[in-house]
């Protein structure tokens, strides 16, 4: 029996509302629902407050129509904001970070050492997610110094590339090997307790709140 669980996601990851993500009614919509849920004001206020239909306001918020200047207009007024600030998500820059192979910044933190190498892949700084992700690839190739422990905010994905060591999260040692990934809450202590075979590799991504 395969030890490999399925999964029923409740989301679909490629979902057509995903793909939309970019089209200018989503955009629209998802800013008119933002405001009016910021202001504690109901469907059929803004209806009122509008003389829109609710039935319009729900096909506007949900991104399927395109309302006209003079919708926009009557929303801007009843939720008292720049008509220009419902377009805001859709002009907004989205990043992305091209990091060739064998590239990427060396960080030296505390708690490395001689023969542990940090290598940051991409960093995306303040961004409309809200969160901030740090994907690092780092090589443990010498056994002559051991590691401190590490303990930090957010949560840490770790995914094995190559060699073997086995990692403490807490009170609890895992054995990593290459393939195997660890996904834990990083404000608990952590960190290689014993490098099993070298030359080992692994990625740590790390995410937390980027206000932290």
């Amino acid at each position: 029996m395969s030890k490999v669980d399925k999964l029923v996601l409740t989301q679909n990851p490629h979902s057509i509302r995903e793909q939309r993500e970019n089209i200018l009614e989503v955009a629209i919509g998802r800013e008119v629902r933002a405001f009016r849920k910021q202001q504690n004001i109901t469907v059929a206020e803004l209806s009122t407050m509008t003389g829109l239909s609710i039935g319009m306001l729900s096909k506007i918020e949900n991104g399927n129509t395109s309302p006209s200047l003079g919708t926009l207009e009557a929303l801007s007024h009843a939720l008292a904001v720049p008509l220009t600030s419902f377009f805001r998500k859709f002009e907004e820059r989205r990043q992305a970070v091209h990091t060739p192979a064998g590239t990427g910044s060396v960080v030296v933190a505390e708690g490395t050492r001689a023969g542990h190498q940090y290598n940051l892949l991409g960093h995306i700084g303040s961004n409309s997610s809200g969160v901030i992700v740090e994907p690092y690839l780092i090589t443990l190739t010498s056994t002559s110094d051991t590691f401190e422990v590490f303990q930090h905010g957010g949560i840490e994905t770790i995914y094995m590339l190559e060699g073997a060591v086995d990692y403490r999260h807490g009170d609890q040692i895992f054995a990593l090997r290459p393939g195997d990934t660890l996904h834990f809450d990083a404000d608990a202590p952590h960190g290689p307790e014993r490098l099993v075979e070298l030359p080992a590799r692994y990625l740590a991504i790390i995410s937390y709140p980027q206000n932290a």
